[in-house]
């Protein structure tokens, strides 16, 4: 199953990407060419895959780990929605999710 994410960059621009069922939401956003670098792989030894998750599809979430609130106690920007997107895996109630990409994120993996 497909599953459809809207991503709010830095500059306002909503870029709509699909992605499935299984994946992380990091994977799906590395593959649209968001600036989440991700250093660790999904480790969570790093913060590098920070976002902010709508208000809305905050609730419909897994709760967090302590080791994923420990990391993100280290990322710039942290909001009280903020999850690692290396964390978030994709099924169907996650359909139409929506992330904010902090303005922070810079992906540095290219350079």
């Amino acid at each position: 199953m497909s599953v459809k994410i809207t991503f709010a960059t830095a500059k306002g621009e909503q870029v709509e990407a699909s992605g499935e069922a299984g994946l992380s939401l990091l994977e799906i956003a590395q593959g649209m060419g968001m600036p989440l670098e991700g250093t660790c792989e999904g480790q969570m030894a790093c913060s590098t895959c920070h976002v902010i998750v709508d208000p809305a599809w905050f609730a419909k979430l897994p709760e967090a780990s302590e080791e994923e609130d420990d990391m993100l106690d280290l990322a710039t920007g942290v909001q009280r929605t903020s999850r690692l997107s290396c964390q978030i895996v994709l099924d169907e109630t996650l359909d139409g999710l929506e992330v904010t990409i902090p303005p922070e994120s810079n992906d540095m993996s290219g350079f």
